[in-house]
């Protein structure tokens, strides 16, 4: 486990941007704060259950059942190299079997990792950025008949609100972005 120490400034600037934030999520999703999974603590977890079901005329009569899933783990960093990048990621990766409930009615589930840095995006080392950009992760499950899971990474800075995302992570940017 990494150890991360924030000056108090920092910890004002984490504070309002999980507060509004969690105004954004509260609505669809159950939220954690101080989350600890396999090892690692994250300062907000959250997750989304949907499951929808097909009947043939009175409830006992399924004909299907869907589940889809969304996690968001969220992690401040006061410096990003290369190495805390992978650590993050095989974390998130890590996740997939903790969070993953698979079964016959498991259609798809996403984990969206998101890390916070304090410093502007221009700051971090060109090939953080990069990596995170190309980073892509899809798992099938029993091809496909259990379903799968697709992971978005965003960096977010909270020194600008600015953002950079996978191509997965695009779809949800916005949501993590901000302006001072």
């Amino acid at each position: 486990m990494s150890e991360i120490y924030y000056r108090k400034s920092d910890l004002m600037e984490l504070e309002e941007y999980l507060e509004e934030l969690q105004k954004k999520l509260i609505r669809s999703f159950d939220l954690f704060r101080n989350y600890e999974l396999n090892d690692e603590k994250f300062d907000l977890f959250a997750k989304y259950h949907l499951r929808a079901e097909k009947y043939f005329l009175t409830k006992s009569a399924k004909i299907y059942g869907m589940e889809s899933n969304e996690y968001i783990l969220l992690k401040m960093m006061e410096n990003l190299d290369n190495r805390g990048l992978e650590i993050i990621t095989n974390n998130v990766i890590a996740s997939i079997d903790k969070l993953v409930e698979l079964h016959d009615e498991h259609m798809s589930s996403i984990i969206t990792g998101v890390i916070l840095i304090d410093k502007p995006l221009s700051e971090i080392d060109d090939d953080v950025l990069n990596k995170v950009s190309r980073f892509k992760y899809h798992k099938g499950f029993s091809f496909g008949f259990k379903g799968w899971v697709d992971i978005r990474l965003l960096l977010v800075s909270l020194k600008d609100g600015s953002n950079i995302a996978n191509k997965k992570g695009k779809e949800v940017s916005e949501i993590f972005s901000f302006k001072n």
